[in-house]
């Protein structure tokens, strides 16, 4: 269902998000932990085809949303 391979996003040269892997099968449920800028949003919106990765892959239900939407 959700395949996450390397993502990463950059601002200049902060890491926000930094090469994090993971994956949720159907009939999963996920939760995405973490203290105060460790990247919880910047992942979710790049979940969300609202912010754009710097690199790495993401695949929801097959598609990738910065191809598809």
């Amino acid at each position: 269902m959700l395949e996450i391979k390397g993502l990463a996003k950059h601002f200049g040269g902060v890491r926000a998000v930094d090469g994090i892997d993971f994956h949720v099968t159907k009939g999963e449920s996920f939760g995405i932990l973490g203290p105060n800028g460790a990247g919880k949003s910047t992942t979710m919106r790049m979940l969300g085809a609202t912010l754009q990765r710097t690199s790495g892959e993401l695949s929801i239900l097959g598609r990738d949303p910065a191809h598809d939407g």
